[in-house]
């Protein structure tokens, strides 16, 4: 079994499937040998050994737990289901609303998440985001107002802005948008006409860092503020995750029910939601709290193949407390027939028809 074999395969058969019969006919074609059978119980057995996996899990898990810490002594959290009211409909009607996706250096998601507006009958317009001198970025900055004030949705989607640097995710993009100039259009685009914001990935990190989520608006950094940082394991997380709708509130779930499950790829390395009590009682009370991290069960949970960042309470997203604002780190974009094989589950979040049913 752990011999070198380039260009073979490990085929594994149905149960009711016919060994020697299947072992008969190929063996003239190809070379073929049985390996073994799995067994419920979670033992290796070869040559008259028995390995207990666990005692090896965990011998080779525990060797790194002091750089990659992976395990909490309660990994129980709370399930959230908020179903106080319907979210809201836009009283001004589009057949198409403009989605504007400015692309900052570091941006990697923008032609997923056009497709994904695309496919759902919106019109996406992808802005560059120059800064390669001053001049630059002053037209970038009056191209995105306009861009802003001719749309009727904000989204700022998943990669590195900056590199994530200095010290730190999304700061190229907190620093555009507190440009007054940039503040004042999504301003009037939230309070004034009705719009709505979304970020994935590195947009939620720019979203929470702004005070978009959970606050509603762009407001001044505080200590209390709660923010995205390093994942608690010390590294990045690529992966497919479960995630929970735990909200009505917002449009953007207006197509999904408190309970509904899905899979959906994330890839970050902050990716931890962190808040304190009193910030986290206020968010659960309102129903921003939208998305937890949940197993197979349904159940969230800290732990760590659950929930790969370690956000407190599961949150893998939340809205600002009327909805229209929505963030997550669950690359909801990332869907399509075929794209992944052999994983069982829901892995089409319909995010963006409620986006774009808002309006309708």
């Amino acid at each position: 079994m752990f011999t070198l074999a380039y260009g073979s395969f490990v085929v594994e058969l149905a149960e009711s499937a016919d060994l020697s019969a299947i072992l008969a006919e190929a063996s003239d074609l190809v070379s073929v040998t049985e390996l073994g059978e799995t067994t419920e119980s979670y033992v290796f057995e070869a040559f008259g050994e028995a390995l207990d996996m666990a005692q090896l899990q965990e011998a080779w898990e525990g060797g790194i737990e002091s750089v990659f810490p992976y395990r909490h002594a309660d990994n129980q959290v709370e399930q959230i289901s908020w179903s106080e009211k319907l979210p809201l409909i836009c009283d001004e009607k589009f057949a198409k609303p403009r989605v504007i996706i400015p692309v900052f250096p570091g941006t990697n998601c923008e032609y997923d998440t056009a497709h994904a507006f695309e496919r759902v009958g919106a019109v996406p317009e992808v802005l560059v985001i120059n800064n390669l001198t001053p001049n630059a970025v002053i037209e970038s900055t009056q191209a995105l107002v306009k861009a802003i004030n001719d749309s009727q949705i904000v989204m700022l989607p998943g990669g590195f802005s900056g590199g994530d640097e200095p010290d730190g995710s999304a700061k190229f993009i907190t620093a555009f948008f507190r440009a007054p100039e940039v503040t004042e259009a999504v301003r009037d685009l939230l309070q004034n006409r009705d719009g709505l914001m979304l970020g994935i990935c590195n947009g939620f990190q720019a979203l929470v860092k702004l005070g978009l989520v959970p606050y509603g608006d762009i407001v001044p950094a505080t200590a209390e503020a709660p923010t995205l940082t390093f994942n608690e394991i010390g590294r990045h997380q690529s992966r497919l995750v479960r995630t929970r709708v735990a909200s009505s509130l917002s449009p953007w779930l207006s197509c999904c029910k408190v309970g509904d499950i899905h899979t959906v790829a994330i890839s970050n390395g902050e990716g931890r939601f962190v808040a304190n009590s009193e910030v986290l009682d206020r968010m659960k009370a309102a129903g921003q709290i939208a998305t937890q991290y949940v197993d197979e069960a349904g159940n969230p949970s800290m732990d760590w193949a659950v929930n790969p960042s370690a956000s407190v309470l599961a949150i893998e997203g939340a809205t600002s407390p009327d909805g229209r604002v929505f963030g997550k780190m669950g690359h909801s974009e990332r869907s399509g027939n075929g794209l992944y094989k052999n994983v069982p589950g829901t892995l089409y979040q319909p995010i963006f028809e409620g986006g774009v049913n808002y309006f309708a």
